[in-house]
């Protein structure tokens, strides 16, 4: 049994469109399965797929930062060199924990149900959403790039910091051996 699978659909950008070259912030309905748990939310797909994507390298304390499932994540707030962003947004949303054990990434959730998944399995299904979402990006009309400095720095970092961390997480990762 797949022990984490997370899938989204219905997605939509802030006016409830399919397409909106303005809006930079990508919301779906996501179900997460973690274990014996199933997980559904409305929430900002954008934001979640990057902090997966953060995920595979880092520890995630639920709580401590911001939500794996965020009901929105409008602010970026770029580094000073755009290779990283901080996303803002409201306090609602879902979290859980993800830690890593060696090969392991054991995942505890608020209700105190923990989930260990081998780091390959975790990547793939990682990469899968993250390239589904990236994808919708792509299939929309190009972004109207932001008039505003901070707000297109923003942008900028959120996708430098996307496909680095994915071209990354690639390179220290040999699907084939999954």
């Amino acid at each position: 049994m797949n022990q984490f699978s997370i899938h989204a659909d219905r997605y939509w950008w802030i006016d409830g469109s399919q397409d909106d070259p303005t809006d930079r912030c990508l919301h779906g309905h996501v179900i997460a399965q973690i274990g014996d748990e199933s997980i559904e939310e409305d929430c900002c797909v954008s934001a979640t797929a990057l902090y997966l994507l953060k995920t595979l390298t880092e520890d995630h304390i639920w709580g401590e930062d911001n939500q794996m499932l965020p009901c929105c994540g409008f602010f970026l707030i770029p580094n000073d060199d755009l290779t990283n962003v901080m996303i803002s947004g409201c306090d609602n949303g879902t979290d859980w924990s993800v830690l890593h054990d060696n090969s392991i990434v054991r995942i505890f959730l608020q209700n105190g149900k923990e989930c260990n998944i081998p780091i390959e399995q975790y990547k793939d299904e990682v990469f899968r959403f993250a390239d589904e979402v990236e994808d919708f990006y792509n299939n929309c009309t190009p972004k109207v790039e932001p008039s505003d400095e901070f707000d297109r720095n923003g942008y900028i970092a959120f996708w430098n910091e996307w496909h680095r961390r994915r071209g990354e997480a690639s390179e220290s990762y040999d699907s084939s051996s999954a």
